[in-house]
C-alpha cells in the first residue's frame, strides 16, 4: 500500500500552520533545548536522530545552514545541506558552545521524542499528526505550498526518490486554494450574470423604434380629420 498524508481514515498526518505555531508558543516555556529542537525538526524538515547528530561543526554560519548526515541511507557519509533562520543558528551555537563536544542535545531518541511529544499536548494537539513526524510532513507541505520546487524539497528533506517527495504535493496548500477560490470566483461571476440578464429590460433599440413609430404616426394628419377641419 502506497504511503499518504492522511491515514486510513482520511486524517491528514502532518501539522498545519496554525499547530506549527502553536507548538513553538509552547516550547518557548520549556528552556532553550527543547524549543530549539522543535524549531530545528519545524524549520528543515529533518528526522530526530539527523537533529540529534548535530555538533558545533555542522553549523554553517555562511547562510546559515545546517549539515545533515543522511542516517537512512544505505551508506555512511551522506550529506546534506538545509538552510536555517538567523535566530535558530544562534540558539544552536549558544548550546552547542556549552558542551564540550559540542553537540547541541545530549539525550536520547526516545527522550527527544517525549520532550517533542508532550509540548504538542500543551499545545493542545491531537490526532494522527501530532508526533515529531508531523513536523517533517508539515514542512514538506508547507515548503510545496509556498511554491518550493519538488526537486529542492526532495534534498532538504533527504528523499532518494523524487516520487517519494510528490506524495506531499496532494495535500491542500495555499496556492492550491488560491486556486480553487479563482474557479469560486467565476462561479459566483457566472450566477451573477444570469440573475441580471433575466431583470434586464427590454432592448432600448426595440424601444426606441417603437417610440419613433408612434411619434411620426402622430405628426401625420388623419385624412378625415383634415377633410373635417377644412
Amino acid at each position: 500500500m502506497q504511503w499518504s498524508v492522511y491515514d486510513i481514515s482520511g486524517h491528514r498526518k502532518y501539522l498545519n500552520r496554525t499547530e506549527i505555531h502553536d507548538l513553538l508558543a509552547a516550547s518557548e516555556d520549556t528552556g532553550t533545548e527543547i524549543h530549539a529542537f522543535c524549531r530545528l525538526l519545524a524549520e528543515t524538515g529533518c528526522r530526530i536522530s539527523e537533529a540529534l547528530s548535530i555538533d558545533l561543526m555542522r553549523i554553517d554560519h555562511s547562510g546559515p545552514h545546517i549539515v545533515f548526515e543522511c542516517l537512512k541511507k544505505r551508506r555512511k557519509g551522506i550529506f546534506r545541506t538545509v538552510p536555517i533562520s538567523d535566530g535558530l543558528a544562534a540558539l544552536l551555537v549558544k548550546l552547542a558552545l556549552q558542551r564540550p563536544n559540542g553537540k547541541v542535545w545530549r539525550w536520547s531518541r526516545s527522550t527527544a521524542w517525549r520532550h517533542v511529544h508532550d509540548r504538542m499536548k500543551a499545545a493542545r494537539i491531537s490526532g494522527p499528526q501530532a508526533c515529531p513526524k508531523g513536523l517533517r510532513h508539515g514542512f514538506a507541505v508547507a515548503a510545496l505550498g509556498a511554491g518550493a520546487p519538488l526537486n529542492l524539497v526532495q534534498r532538504w528533506l533527504g528523499h532518494s526518490d523524487i516520487q517519494t517527495t510528490s506524495l506531499y504535493a496532494v495535500a491542500v496548500g495555499p496556492e492550491e486554494r488560491e486556486i480553487v477560490e479563482r474557479v469560486w470566483t467565476r462561479f459566483r461571476t457566472s450566477s451573477r450574470r444570469k440573475r441580471s440578464s433575466s431583470h434586464r429590460p427590454k432592448d432600448e433599440g426595440t424601444t426606441n423604434r417603437k417610440e419613433s413609430a408612434t411619434t411620426r404616426n402622430s405628426a401625420e394628419p388623419d385624412a378625415r380629420t383634415s377633410n373635417y377641419f377644412i
